[in-house]
């Protein structure tokens, strides 16, 4: 039997010197109580209590295990207090993983202005290394997971953080020279710069929405800044992160193609662990993420 809520009962009958008292004070049956302080007393093997038909009263024993497992029992409820408190609080250390392609982008952005926001948060950011088991990174030793791919696991909850707008882009140089593209078939003719991950293209949506396997890959990485600079550069046709092709687009560096057949939007997914309450610095970096990202759309 738990030695703890042995220990309860004990100092519960020794504060109020009645069985029955003890039993109202825990919300328990005094029949119960009582087979408490004797499965405690044969566990210490010694009476700690003196019973009679009138009254309860300690042995010498007893006073002195009803000392120690007062403070146990005080030590115990100051330690869960204090560690509930620290749930409550903006602070600790707060460590959230995410896919290579996102963090390297304006995700390093947000994730540095949190940290500079809370400073009491010490924050392990890190790109890379998630497992197609959606909740391996909580044995990883990571509170936050960032995804970009629907989810579907009860294991796990998840927070939608924002949308990510995609854009088929080229340089005016490109264009020039290759001209410019009338229907989403027409990629097949065109030299594309390619995300490693991804060597098919949706266009479109809904419905409507087409696949589009490369056919002519000019460069290839597993970088979408690497990828936007050889777009600029006239290199080839490429899918990019709006936020990042944004100043290109708006110097006219790059230029939006088949504005007709839009790249879907992709949703951003904040992943973290099971169970009530949240801890604070979670909940405080999920809201400031979600705002961050409203406020540089």
């Amino acid at each position: 039997m738990d030695r703890m809520l042995l220990m309860r009962s004990f100092v519960t009958v020794a504060q109020l010197g009645s069985f029955s008292q003890a039993a109202r004070a825990l919300n328990s049956s005094g029949s119960l109580v009582s087979r408490h302080v004797a499965e405690l007393e044969r566990q210490v093997g010694v009476r700690l209590l003196n019973r009679t038909a009138r009254s309860v009263s300690l042995t010498e024993p007893g006073v002195l295990d009803a000392e120690f497992a007062t403070r146990i029992l005080k030590e115990i409820e100051a330690e869960d207090a204090s560690i509930a408190q620290l749930n409550d609080r903006a602070e600790g250390s707060l460590g959230v993983v995410s896919p290579q392609w996102i963090g390297g982008l304006d995700l390093g952005d947000a994730i540095a202005a949190f940290s500079a926001a809370y400073p009491r948060i010490c924050v392990r950011f890190e790109l890379g290394g998630l497992s197609d088991r959606t909740y391996d990174f909580l044995d990883s030793g990571f509170d936050i997971a960032l995804h970009t791919r629907d989810l579907r696991d009860s294991g796990v909850r998840l927070k939608k953080i924002t949308s990510l707008p995609f854009v088929l882009c080229a340089s005016k140089q490109y264009v020039d020279r290759h001209g410019t593209l009338a229907h989403p078939n027409d990629l097949a003719a065109h030299d594309c710069l390619v995300h490693v991950d991804e060597p098919v293209w949706r266009l479109g949506h809904g419905s409507t929405s087409t696949l589009h396997k490369i056919r002519k890959v000019a460069y290839s990485s597993n970088s979408y800044i690497a990828l936007r600079k050889a777009a600029v550069l006239g290199r080839g046709v490429a899918l990019l992160p709006e936020r990042s092709a944004h100043d290109d687009l708006m110097s006219g560096a790059l230029q939006i193609l088949l504005p007709g057949h839009p790249v879907p939007e992709r949703p951003l997914y904040a992943v973290y662990g099971p169970g009530q309450p949240t801890p604070r610095k979670v909940t405080v970096f999920l809201a400031f993420l979600a705002r961050w990202f409203t406020a540089t759309s």
